[in-house]
């Protein structure tokens, strides 16, 4: 079977990982499966945005379709490189050629340059996702989730998110257990799935300022099970109920209740995906209390139930195939 060719589009200024993240999972699936390349306008030597050197396989001008998977990184460069005909021309021309186009992080300044979303939905970095849809009217874009897919266009969100992207690629391509099996030889902590939000619990909401609150914080992930109610929790800081309420609001940005709710949700995920424990037994580990209010939870946080979420994003034993 011929490999798929995979073509990576860096620039000067491009992020040194939307590129090699995306790279290493593919190479991970094997060998046989993908011949990959670095590219560049002009081709030869460019400097990350970190000021990490990096080489070009080849030039861009030179590549000939059709391809399999083009793929344009992110990074400051990519404002430059969105403003080049010539760059713009290439990656239209590539793409055309292309049975699938796709961009990591802010690489989708560059497809939404080349017309190649216009009429899509699509998804960048959170903090450009405000400007990719003021300055391209045309594009739908989605600031929440990890990656789209919109027909045969590919757009992830920052950084290693292309990592996510690149992983249900592979899985696209090979299957299922080809893609795990790269997620776990990559110590990718968790695939997360493309409709999964940006951000997790420790990282969309900020740690409290006040010393009692962060060190709450940081208990209550290892202690799930217990009581974690308002007046437990505030009990705990010596504050009453009604001001511990309002001081962690204030400083973390909910509610001490939805806090706890997305910090469970995530360690059930964790759960779901790394043992074979039932629904019910993850559900009393992580303090749910049972797997009906598990499952309540689920589908208000990542919009998909216990089981469903087990079913697509357990890791398999290749061995079973």
């Amino acid at each position: 079977m011929a490999k798929r060719s995979v073509v990576l589009v860096g620039f000067e200024g491009a992020f040194a990982l939307d590129l090699i993240g995306p790279w290493e999972v593919f190479a991970m699936a094997g060998p046989d499966h993908y011949a990959l390349r670095i590219v560049t306008l002009g081709g030869g030597p460019f400097q990350s945005s970190s000021g990490a050197r990096l080489d070009a396989h080849a030039a861009l001008e030179r590549v000939r379709g059709p391809i399999d998977t083009l793929l344009i990184s992110g990074g400051d460069g990519i404002f430059e490189a969105a403003a080049d005909p010539e760059f713009l021309r290439h990656i239209t021309r590539l793409a055309a050629t292309a049975r699938r186009v796709g961009s990591v992080c802010t690489g989708a300044f560059g497809l939404a340059a080349a017309g190649l979303l216009d009429g899509r939905k699509a998804t960048t970095h959170w903090a450009y996702c405000e400007r990719l849809a003021r300055e391209y009217p045309p594009v739908s874009v989605d600031s929440n989730p990890i990656f789209v897919k919109d027909g045969n266009v590919y757009t992830s969100a920052g950084v290693t998110a292309g990592m996510d992207m690149s992983l249900a690629l592979v899985e696209e391509d090979l299957g299922q257990a080809p893609a795990m099996n790269a997620a776990r030889m990559l110590v990718v902590f968790v695939r997360r799935p493309g409709g999964q939000a940006q951000f997790s619990a420790a990282l969309e909401l900020q740690a409290a300022d006040r010393q009692p609150l962060r060190d709450l914080q940081a208990w209550l992930a290892d202690n799930l099970a217990k009581d974690l109610s308002v007046a437990a929790l505030a009990a705990r800081v010596h504050m009453s109920p009604r001001n511990f309420a309002r001081a962690f609001a204030e400083e973390v940005g909910t509610t001490p209740a939805r806090y706890v709710e997305r910090v469970r949700v995530e360690a059930a995920r964790r759960r779901l995906e790394e043992s074979d424990d039932g629904v019910d037994r993850v559900a009393i580990s992580c303090g749910f209390g049972s797997g009906n209010s598990m499952r309540r939870s689920f589908l208000r946080v990542i919009k998909v139930p216990p089981a469903d979420y087990r079913t697509r994003f357990q890791p398999k034993d290749p061995n079973d195939d």
